[in-house]
């Protein structure tokens, strides 16, 4: 059997990938279905609390997906410092400040196409990752965000 007529199996994050990634790196997985009939749209995987650092691989990433992002909203209790725009290829990125929790990150396309993240804790193991991102893609999912988290157990432990 030729290698071309191996069966391909989809890549699962190995456990050392949060390490392995280059700063800057989204680790993203977004809902694939149309209709965007569950709670969440996708979920995200930041490196650390510092949004400067973060975020900027986040809209390039959506951008590819979806398009021009022009705001984003979050928590400012769950980054290190929230500015109030950040540049991004050459694009002004409006960020503002909602109390989403530190679990929800608000992504808007346009002028009101709304996505929502689920925000996985940088600290989360890579199962714990993998499970959360899992299920909030998942098109029948009703879970919010922070139930995602304490069921897979991707929250932080206190």
């Amino acid at each position: 059997m030729a290698d071309s007529d191996t069966p391909r199996l989809p890549g699962l994050l190995p456990d050392a990938i949060h390490r392995a990634v280059r700063p800057g790196t989204a680790l993203l997985r977004l809902e694939t279905t149309r209709e965007r009939g569950g709670v969440l749209d996708g979920a995200w995987w930041p490196r650390s609390h510092d949004i400067g650092a973060e975020l900027p691989g986040l809209i390039m990433a959506l951008t590819e997906h979806l398009g021009p992002i022009t705001r984003v909203g979050l928590d400012a209790s769950a980054w290190e410092e929230l500015p109030t725009r950040l540049t991004i290829d050459d694009r002004v990125i409006r960020l503002d400040s909602f109390p989403v929790g530190d679990d929800t990150v608000l992504i808007t396309r346009g002028e009101n196409d709304h996505f929502a993240l689920l925000v996985v804790p940088p600290d989360a193991t890579p199962d714990a990752a993998r499970a959360a991102m899992a299920r909030a893609v998942r098109a029948d999912n009703i879970a919010q965000a922070e139930q995602i988290l304490i069921d897979t157990r991707g929250a932080p432990q206190n």
